[in-house]
């Protein structure tokens, strides 16, 4: 039977309805169906989802070098001391930085920058921490600085500007390898594709 998204609700269920749609891609009765689905078949599983939401808000925050997410002041990643420095991927996100260590192709380090370019939406370089990349780039040990940015016209538009920054500063610069499509984003894109990319960098 379909819902109707027009049926007065007690106001707390239509707060959690409301709530469920600040995630990507939930519309109203993706989300009705969701809070109706805890409260008549999951209360428990609610109640960890709830624990769960508000330990993560709590506890993690973004590391002090790369700004992936951590619950220490530096993260796993950076801190490894097996990590090749002289390396540093720049990507999106920290799904995006998931994705590519899920491939084991790269050993280097990391620079996140939780977002890119949009300047319809507001978003310029100050918001995505350009100036915090371009200081990392240049400490002397970066010796290649690799553009893992979406294939999205903000993701090019993001490793276009990006490049031109670094690249003025006598660094090396590369970009992922077009065996990822046109489009796509890195967190949806085959573990395969995505180390063959990376290892025909540019």
């Amino acid at each position: 039977m379909a819902l109707n998204a027009s049926l007065p609700m007690p106001h707390a269920l239509d707060t959690l309805v409301q709530s469920l749609r600040r995630l990507p891609g939930v519309g109203v009765r993706s989300a009705q169906r969701m809070a109706f689905h805890l409260l008549q078949h999951d209360r428990e599983g609610a109640r960890v989802l709830a624990r769960a939401l508000e330990g993560a808000v709590a506890q993690v925050r973004h590391c002090a070098q790369c700004h992936t997410f951590t619950e220490s002041e530096i993260c796993a990643t950076c801190a490894d001391p097996r990590r090749d420095a002289s390396k540093l991927c720049v990507v999106e996100t920290p799904a995006d930085q998931a994705a590519l260590e899920r491939t084991s192709a790269f050993q280097g380090r990391y620079f996140v920058l939780m977002g890119r370019l949009s300047p319809l939406d507001g978003i310029g370089p100050h918001d995505i921490g350009v100036h915090e990349l371009i200081e990392r780039a240049a400490d002397g040990v970066v010796q290649e600085v690799i553009l893992a940015t979406n294939f999205t016209a903000e993701g090019e538009a993001t490793a276009h500007v990006i490049g031109q920054a670094l690249r003025s500063r006598g660094l090396t610069v590369t970009r992922l390898a077009r065996g990822v499509p046109a489009g796509s984003e890195l967190e949806y894109v085959d573990l395969g594709t995505i180390a063959h990319a990376l290892v025909d960098r540019r």
